[in-house]
């Protein structure tokens, strides 16, 4: 392995040699290839954030010199090859791929650069420092050396503003003790951008609409004593400001067009006024009243831009408007005030619609196929913005990657009805005011049918009653405090019955599936913006089912764990989601999680219902283990078998995955992951040795690794993944470590080698 590792070094070694090689004679008489650029900097003493400062100034290098790799420049080439006569189909597709035009030395300016140098470097108040640059040439390459001399920075003694005789001046007077500028400061212009923007922000929310940051202006005072390298800073307004823009501004009447359409834009309606304002339709779309909770602006308030902003996410979030769009139109100002008309212009979307949708599904627990929904949607059902839908589903699917065990096959058909309201609906009526968006409240009941094989059959009905809403742009809540499912095992095949019969807590989890109770979900989540060094993500869950059955069961005398005649579970449940992304560029990162979830059976529950357990392995989980193949603790059964693969659950998880993710050209990306974690059982079970949570579940803990390939379609992501375990916790002490990698073994190979496929990224 060596051997071959020298040789791959080798060649990659020649081949960089002969392409670095190969671009020189392509280089034009008279021109070198400019190879970078590099800066030495000799600070003051008094300078801090050094490394910043130096970043900032290698960032204003014109032109960028071309990528090298391994001492070669592979796009140079490609382009100089692209350029020969017939170049062909390779070398064309290689052109467009990696190709880059050349960078002569005739292209860079350093006097330019070191303009820009001394520029930047007097906007952060390094005043009369000095730069100079060499260029520094070979036979065929040339690079250039910048120097500069940073002298020691202007730090700021005062901040005043220069004026009092109008209410702007108080306003602004009074804000300073928030200013970002404080006495110590270092000159620089971007803070001064920042303190600008600040008073924008303050003036406009205290009804200043026609304010403009550009109406401030700074003016340093320098000292004459040299050796202080100290300014006074003084702010004031332009001279010249339109009298609009320094007058606060009333909101005196709010018109609202619930029905809004440019080519009905001239056609009057009925008017209808709650709260002062003008609810303005010619046939009634959406009931005034309800309509007025979403708008936090009112008449007679001064000008508020971030009442103006909430009041549009609000009536967006409704669900029932393609355009939501609000405006004001000024009126004649008064001596002191000006006035402002609001007026929202609302644009339904299409009442009733049907659609089909044709899906691929992936399931964490590695089913997958295709699927068929036909839903019908109505929208502003009561004239309150409530929306209903119908969804009816058909899907058929196949467990990939089961190894050894028999593959398992299901069909899956479900009726589904949703009414969704936007607001809170309760016992009494809640005038809410969440800023960022409106709570909503969702009924849904249904039913599905679920035929596993020749295995079994699943009836099952749910009722769910709750509420979710956005917080902030991050923050998701869902609370349904009534949540009702009832699964019903219609069919066994005697080869079902007999995996049921060897395992009594699997029974009751099959046997208790009358679940009665409430959940909650919290999601924070930061992922999605991309240019975040630091994103994470927090997901927690809280699932309690049978206390308040439990209650009514023992008043009326029952107390046999059972109500209408149908066995009920209890248990608490929770689970802690945790994921942190370190992007180390817009094509790299490092992707980490930590996921923790326990369940507690208790009452007359010895185990969670089947359909609550936890399970490990899988696209999803550890992707070096088949679904349901690790666990619970460090039990092994004789043989994978289907009744491995419903005894292979627990009641609780602890599951911790990192991950480097890298472009490899276009749209493939690539992975490099190693993935850990188990399951555990809360209670002995006989017939799973080893499955009961102890002081040693450290020691029981699966690990594997592996690489993987993912086509990225930006909004849709195919993903393979290979893992290979490297940890085993059924095996002894002191043998649960390592593996042979017998690559060259075809039994090996079938057991080892564990290849995922998935829809989406794991995490």
């Amino acid at each position: 392995m060596k051997i071959k590792s020298t040789y791959l070094a080798l060649l990659v070694l020649i081949t960089s040699f002969v392409i670095g090689c190969s671009v020189k004679k392509y280089i034009p008489e008279g021109e070198k290839l400019y190879t970078g650029a590099s800066l030495s900097l000799e600070f003051s003493p008094k300078v801090k954030e050094r490394k910043d400062i130096e970043a900032e100034l290698e960032n204003l290098f014109r032109p960028r010199s071309n990528k090298k790799i391994l001492g070669g420049y592979p796009g140079v080439w490609a382009h100089y090859k692209s350029q020969e006569k017939k170049p062909g189909f390779i070398l064309r597709f290689i052109n467009k791929k990696i190709g880059e035009k050349p960078v002569y030395l005739s292209m860079v300016n350093p006097e330019l650069t070191e303009d820009l140098i001394l520029n930047r470097l007097d906007n952060k108040g390094f005043f009369f420092s000095e730069s100079s640059s060499q260029i520094k040439e070979k036979k065929y390459f040339a690079s250039v050396e910048y120097e500069a001399i940073v002298s020691a920075p202007y730090q700021m003694t005062s901040l005043t503003y220069e004026r009092d005789s109008f209410p702007i001046d108080r306003e602004i007077i009074q804000s300073l003790d928030k200013s970002v500028l404080k006495k110590g400061d270092r000159f620089e212009l971007e803070r001064f951008k920042k303190e600008r923007e600040r008073i924008d922000s303050l003036l406009k929310a205290n009804g200043y609409y026609n304010f403009n940051k550009d109406y401030l202006i700074f003016e340093a005072d320098t000292n004459t004593t040299d050796s202080l390298r100290s300014f006074d800073l003084y702010l004031s307004l332009k001279p010249n400001i339109p009298k609009s823009g320094l007058i606060p501004y009333v909101v005196d009447s709010i018109l609202v067009f619930p029905n809004y359409s440019v080519k009905e834009e001239a056609l009057a309606g009925d008017t209808v006024v709650v709260n002062g304002k003008s609810f303005i339709q010619d046939v009634l779309v959406f009931k005034p009243k309800l309509l007025d909770e979403y708008i936090l602006i009112q008449s007679g308030e001064l000008y508020n831009p971030t009442r103006s902003r909430l009041s549009s996410n609000r009536l967006s979030s409704i669900g029932n408007y393609k355009f939501v769009n609000l405006r004001y139109n000024e009126l004649p100002m008064e001596d002191s005030l000006g006035h402002l008309t609001a007026i929202f212009q609302l644009s339904p979307l299409t009442k009733r619609s049907l659609r089909a949708e044709l899906l691929g599904v992936s399931k964490s627990n590695s089913f997958a196929g295709p699927a068929l929904n036909l839903i019908y949607r109505n929208r502003n059902l009561f004239r309150g913005g409530e929306t209903f839908s119908i969804t009816s589903k058909v899907g058929y699917e196949v467990q990939l990657a089961s190894g050894e065990r028999q593959r398992l096959e299901s069909l899956e058909l479900g009726l589904q009805g949703d009414l969704i309201i936007p607001r809170i609906m309760f016992f009494f009526p809640i005038n809410e005011k969440f800023s960022y968006s409106v709570p909503k409240t969702k009924i849904n009941l249904g039913t599905e049918y679920l035929s596993r094989g020749g295995l079994y059959r699943l009836n099952s009905f749910f009722v769910n009653f709750g509420y979710f809403w956005n917080a902030s742009r991050f923050a998701y809540h869902e609370f349904n405090p009534i949540s009702i499912n009832l699964v019903n095992l219609t069919r066994a095949s005697p080869e079902f019955e007999t995996i049921l019969d060897s395992n009594p807590f699997l029974r009751r989890s099959f046997d208790q599936n009358f679940i009665v109770g409430l959940n909650y979900l919290f999601n924070y989540n930061k992922l999605n913006d991309k240019f975040r060094t630091h994103a994470y993500f927090l997901g927690f869950g809280l699932d309690f089912a049978g206390n308040a059955i439990s209650l009514i069961d023992r008043a009326t005398g029952g107390a046999n764990g059972k109500i209408f005649g149908l066995e009920y579970a209890q248990y608490s449940k929770f689970d802690v989601d945790l994921r942190y992304h370190l992007n180390m560029d817009k094509n790299q990162t490092i992707a980490t999680r930590l996921f923790v979830g326990a369940g507690f059976p208790y009452g007359n529950s010895s185990s969670l219902p089947f359909s609550k357990q936890f399970f490990s392995g899988g696209p999803h989980s550890l992707r070096a283990f088949r679904i349901r193949s690790i666990g619970p603790g460090s039990y092994r059964p004789e043989t994978l078998t289907l009744n491995s693969f419903f005894d292979q659950a627990g009641d609780i998880r602890l599951e911790g995955n990192i991950e480097y993710r890298f472009p490899i050209f276009s749209i493939l990306k690539g992975a490099v992951f190693m993935d850990g974690g188990n399951v555990w059982l809360q209670n002995e079970n006989e017939a799973l040795p080893g499955g009961k949570f102890s002081s040693r579940w450290w020691k029981e803990i699966a690990v594997g690794t592996g690489v993987g390939v993912r086509v990225d379609i930006q909004f849709f992501v195919l993903r393979f993944d290979l893992g290979v375990p490297v940890r085993l916790p059924y095996l002894p002490d002191g043998e649960q470590w390592g593996n042979s990698f017998n690559i060259g073994s075809r039994s090996w190979r079938q057991e080892n080698l564990i290849f995922n496929f998935a829809i989406g990224y794991p995490f």
